[in-house]
């Protein structure tokens, strides 16, 4: 699955407000966004991901991508960072 992408990376972020920065920045290699968030948080990270060519992944449920995180609460969006 593809959860097991963002456990194994190095290094990850969590949340609306880091994963934008890094797409913005261009140092996300993957974004994963959960299905299940508010749309109007999720859309423009998926608008400036395709944009940007970066790898978007959805998740199903909020609660399965902050597991994935190793948080214990959900997560709307987390990012692989680049190297």
């Amino acid at each position: 699955m593809s959860l097991d992408r963002l456990q194994r990376a190095s290094k990850i972020a969590i949340g609306t407000k880091q994963t934008t920065k890094l797409v913005r920045n261009n140092k996300a290699r993957a974004v994963f966004i959960a299905q299940d968030a508010e749309e109007r948080i999720t859309k423009p990270v998926v608008n400036l991901c395709r944009e940007k060519n970066i790898d978007l992944i959805e998740v199903p449920h909020m609660a399965e991508l902050g597991k994935a995180c190793g948080i214990k609460v959900g997560a709307a969006m987390a990012a692989i960072v680049e190297k």
